[in-house]
């Protein structure tokens, strides 16, 4: 066995250590203490280290992240269409026509048979813009109400704006589809 040594630093070490070992020099409590002041990265791992070694998590965004995701998305179906929309426009559009079968007034032909069928498309439109818009709000106020000090990540404010944004300009077009402001029906007479 080799033999126990104090050094300057008031550590015990054994003269038989490799040179890697002897190099790496120990810390005490004190001299960290003394040391530079830790950083918010340094301060955010040690919560992390914490935090798995304890087993208790905070929150970790995902949340937040999958509605920023949703509202998005529902503001471009919002805009592009979605299924729900295209059945209710032909049901709308068949109810139209079975109801105008028998008459040959045109003009209700086009109201009951296409007019039906353009708004129930803007309706579900605006449904989902709004719903959209509802979900992103909810996203970007919920830092508001959450645990203080953890901000929210940029990208999940990044995307919900976008949801909000997609939201309001879906409600916009929903609304000039139904008042038939935006591409209304052709006038018969």
């Amino acid at each position: 066995m080799g033999t126990k040594t104090v050094d300057e630093t008031g550590v015990k070490t054994d003269e038989h250590k490799t040179d890697e070992a002897a190099e790496v020099p120990e810390t005490t409590e004190a001299e960290k203490s003394e040391g530079a002041e830790a950083t918010p990265d340094d301060a955010a791992a040690a919560d992390d280290v914490d935090s798995a070694t304890t087993g208790t998590e905070g929150p970790t965004g995902v949340g937040q992240g999958a509605g920023a995701v949703v509202s998005a998305g529902l503001g471009i179906v919002s805009l592009t269409g979605s299924w729900v929309g295209t059945v209710a426009s032909a049901r709308e559009s068949l109810i139209g026509q079975l109801q105008t079968s028998s008459s040959s007034n045109v003009g209700a032909l086009i109201e009951k048979g296409y007019g039906n069928a353009w708004h129930a498309t803007a309706l579900w439109g605006g449904a989902f813009a709004l719903v959209a818009l509802i979900v992103g709000v909810v996203v970007l106020a919920r830092p508001a109400f959450g645990a203080p000090g953890r901000p929210q990540a940029p990208w999940i404010k990044s995307v919900a704006w976008a949801g909000v944004a997609l939201g309001v300009i879906g409600l916009l077009l929903a609304v000039l589809k139904y008042t038939d402001i935006l591409l209304g029906l052709p006038s018969t007479g």
